[in-house]
């Protein structure tokens, strides 16, 4: 390891209580199964210290089971592509990080910063 790996590595990322979207055909199946049950895009860029924070916070105070939500988490530093991707297909403004909450194939509600954490999911249920 060099002396940046040392300096600017990530700390440990908290344990995401979901599914790691990593594809694009995991985008595709999180979109039909959006159909059957709400889903959860976790945007957050590892590099952010914000995000990190905000991705903490979310997990701390996430309650809900997998047969109400369905959590999905994208780094979005490894998979730009996919991140571009659901900006353009939802068509939403790209932020970091960002909670989207897609029922029945369209983003119902989105929010970024702050705001992730005063999103009512209940209400999407």
């Amino acid at each position: 390891m060099g002396i940046f790996d040392s300096m600017f590595k990530t700390q440990n990322e908290p344990l995401w209580p979901g599914i790691t979207i990593q594809s694009k055909l995991n985008l595709e199946v999180l979109i039909a199964d959006s159909f059957t049950r709400p889903q959860l895009i976790f945007k957050h860029s590892t590099r952010c210290s914000i995000s990190r924070y905000v991705l903490s916070d979310f997990i701390a105070h996430f309650t809900y089971s997998s047969d109400e939500f369905t959590a999905h988490y994208l780094d979005l530093l490894n998979y730009r592509e996919i991140s571009s991707q659901i900006a353009e297909q939802f068509v939403v403004t790209h932020q970091s990080p960002q909670l989207l909450v897609v029922k029945n194939g369209k983003v119902v509600a989105n929010a970024s910063h702050e705001g992730i954490n005063d999103l009512q999911l209940s209400t999407f249920l």
